[in-house]
């Protein structure tokens, strides 16, 4: 096998301490498949006190999926949408021409210790699908195809993979793949060329690529057409990632767009307050100084 192409994640704080690895975009490298943002998030533990919320924030131009390990969360859009996320389910918001939501702690376990495990990942969309209007889907966890594979128990969240496909609809070819490996299970799974590009992200533990060790939490990018066999010997979670490239994006804030201008009328319209507005929110997070 050639010389891996690893990309370590820098860490960033969202605000109260909540700290996010972000693998996607990299120096080297803006996307894999549709994927240009990739951030996991936790596993960590929050005490009463702490308030890990997101205030409402506009996106264009993108999709983004949100997926849960540990924890809830309460999401609420400016479709009107208002949906639980947890664990197992998959969550795709379809920002198009533009939509505001917040991501909230659940009224229920406010006030409570409660642990935070997750992944969130946006997605370009072709250019011709930036302006689709906005919409979100909701496949709960138990409607996720899944298959126990050599002791690797597979969920294919979106795309089609090891003979299974997934109901979530995406815009362009997607590969989204949850890879649980049993504690020293010593399983093996061959990594399928279901997609043009592929990446691997572990969760938690160490894996190895044809017998070469990757270290957690660093997103691996697969060769085109490679089948490498895929181990790890201290069992845990990885996740497959790719699909078909769409190209360069300008990504500036919570905005995606294959062009530039469209990025500026983003920033004027919420500096104005032009979004549609969240049913029931009256906090907004502010638009960040602009960069020249």
């Amino acid at each position: 096998m050639s010389e891996l192409e690893i990309l370590k994640p820098h860490q960033k704080d969202l605000g109260g301490g909540f700290v996010v690895r972000r693998s996607l975009p990299a120096a080297q490298r803006q996307s894999v498949g549709p994927f240009v943002f990739f951030d996991h998030f936790g596993p960590i533990t929050a005490q009463p006190s702490d308030n890990h919320d997101v205030r409402p924030h506009p996106h264009i131009g993108l999709a983004t999926v949100t997926y849960l390990f540990e924890g809830a969360m309460m999401h609420r859009d400016s479709t009107g949408v208002v949906q639980r996320i947890e664990p197992g389910a998959v969550n795709l918001m379809t920002a198009g021409r533009g939509i505001v939501h917040s991501e909230r702690t659940p009224k229920d376990l406010l006030g409570t210790e409660r642990r935070s495990h997750g992944l969130q990942l946006w997605l370009a969309v072709p250019a011709e699908r930036e302006e689709d209007a906005p919409g979100f889907q909701h496949v709960p966890g138990g409607e996720i195809p899944a298959r126990e594979i050599d002791g690797v128990l597979v969920r294919v969240l979106i795309g089609s993979a090891f003979g299974l496909s997934s109901p979530v609809h995406t815009l362009s070819p997607t590969l989204y793949l949850d890879l649980n490996f049993t504690v020293a299970s010593g399983a093996s799974l061959t990594v399928p060329a279901a997609a043009e590009e592929r990446a691997l992200y572990s969760t938690d533990h160490d894996f190895e690529l044809d017998g070469e060790l990757v270290p957690a939490f660093t997103m691996v990018v697969l060769e085109a057409g490679a089948e490498p066999v895929l181990s790890a010997p201290r069992g845990g979670r990885i996740v497959l990632v790719g699909g078909a490239p769409l190209g360069h994006r300008f990504m500036v804030w919570n905005f995606v767009s294959s062009r530039k201008e469209r990025i500026v009328q983003a920033q004027d319209d919420w500096e104005a307050q032009r979004f549609e507005r969240v049913p029931g929110e009256t906090e907004f997070i502010p638009l960040p100084p602009r960069r020249t």
